[in-house]
């Protein structure tokens, strides 16, 4: 499927709509450049799954685990990882085959370690449409 947001907050309520259906176990990558809105995109991903902290970039932390929606939320963030071996390091298999749901920001970092049932969502901006404009692809 293919949406377009014209500000952060669509993006933030289609992360939101999006987590809905997401069941136990799934894996949700979720590329896009520097900018390109994955926070606001996770942002309501996490409401969507009824969790009520503040949920940023884990950026420099790898991992924020939220366990207080519908299922446990694992936000990764493997933008600084060096190979893909630094997963295992942080007991990354743990969560991946967990009952939660992760969504992974920068997945081609670790893309050898992921299973085949993942689900993609690509953000891009086109400037040429707006400063705000988002095109969001998934394939699910």
């Amino acid at each position: 499927m293919i949406y377009e947001t014209k500000n952060r907050n669509e993006t933030f309520e289609l992360g939101k709509k999006l987590s809905e259906d997401a069941s136990p176990g799934d894996i949700y990558c979720l590329s896009g450049d520097l900018g390109a809105g994955k926070t606001a995109f996770a942002q309501g991903f996490a409401e969507g799954l009824g969790v009520k902290e503040d949920v940023t970039s884990p950026t420099f932390t790898i991992l924020c685990v939220y366990e207080g929606g519908r299922l446990p939320f694992y936000h990764f963030d493997v933008y600084r990882f060096e190979d893909s071996f630094e997963l295992e390091d942080i007991g990354g298999d743990e969560y991946l085959y967990g009952d939660g749901v992760c969504l992974i920001e920068w997945p081609e970092k670790i893309k050898d370690h992921l299973p085949e049932n993942i689900k993609n969502v690509v953000i891009t901006k086109d400037i040429t449409k707006g400063g705000d404009f988002r095109r969001i692809e998934t394939d699910f």
